[in-house]
């Protein structure tokens, strides 16, 4: 199964983190999700290719996966 996040709302893994607004797949609230870098925190540049999404820091000059990315929800 793909990686998803853990939904603010319901509390269970349901948020897709390879699109900038993402629905909840239990209890269908969308939110627009925001990729911080986990070491200095600044906020990430999305790279998408085939469907996968990986982040660039442009602070620290370095690729993040969307693992390692912190994210910040807020609701639509």
């Amino acid at each position: 199964m793909a990686y998803q996040i853990t939904c603010p709302s319901c509390q269970q893994e349901g948020l897709d983190p390879r699109f900038a607004t993402t629905t909840c797949v239990h209890c269908a609230k969308q939110f627009n999700l925001v990729a911080y870098c986990p070491t200095c925190h600044a906020e990430l540049e999305r790279l998408q290719a085939c469907g996968a999404v990986d982040y660039f820091c442009n602070s620290c000059n370095s690729m993040i996966s969307k693992r390692q990315a912190e994210y910040k929800l807020t609701p639509v």
